[in-house]
């Protein structure tokens, strides 16, 4: 019994570190409700031709809703090493390696260009930040989709207030 105290310990202060390190770099990690996983996929039309990139993947929800239900290819990106880890066992489990793909490290320093479909759930600052490397990536049509905060500075094209979903078409004028 002399080991558990010890573990326990350094499981909770790898916890702590995991939650706080995710809130620094961008959003404390919030597992988007699986019904709104499907909202935001649905609203931006996600099919077999797109590639879904999801910033902060968490757990994988996203990126593997967007290759098991629509087919589409999807890539995650998670900075945080424990969820990161997580994400790629389950990706691996579930057999969708040739159709998902989970990146370590800051969205903020990952090329998204070859994203069609764009998610995520941050923070208001953050998205603030996000959108100007929205505007200079992503391809003018590709999509963006994000809960509960907004891109001032892209053209709103869908939104669902009920819901807090927002959808938003690169390359348009904000109005």
């Amino acid at each position: 019994m002399r080991w558990f105290l010890p573990i326990l310990l350094v499981s909770v202060l790898v916890l702590a570190i995991s939650i706080t390190w995710t809130n620094l770099r961008g959003a404390p990690w919030m597992p988007t409700p699986m019904s709104m996983v499907n909202k935001m996929l649905k609203m931006a039309e996600v099919g077999p031709d797109d590639v879904v990139y999801d910033l902060g993947c968490g757990d994988g929800r996203m990126v593997i809703t967007a290759a098991r239900r629509y087919g589409a290819r999807a890539v995650g990106i998670e900075i945080d090493p424990l969820r990161y880890l997580w994400c790629q066992l389950l990706v691996t489990v579930l057999g969708l390696r040739d159709r998902v793909k989970i990146v370590f490290g800051d969205f903020f320093s990952q090329d998204l260009s070859a994203a069609d479909v764009v998610t995520c759930y941050l923070l208001q600052g953050t998205n603030r930040k996000l959108q100007c490397k929205l505007k200079a990536e992503l391809q003018p049509g590709s999509r963006a989709v994000s809960h509960y905060f907004t891109f001032p500075g892209l053209q709103l094209v869908r939104q669902d207030e009920e819901a807090k979903l927002y959808m938003y078409i690169l390359g348009l004028s904000p109005q």
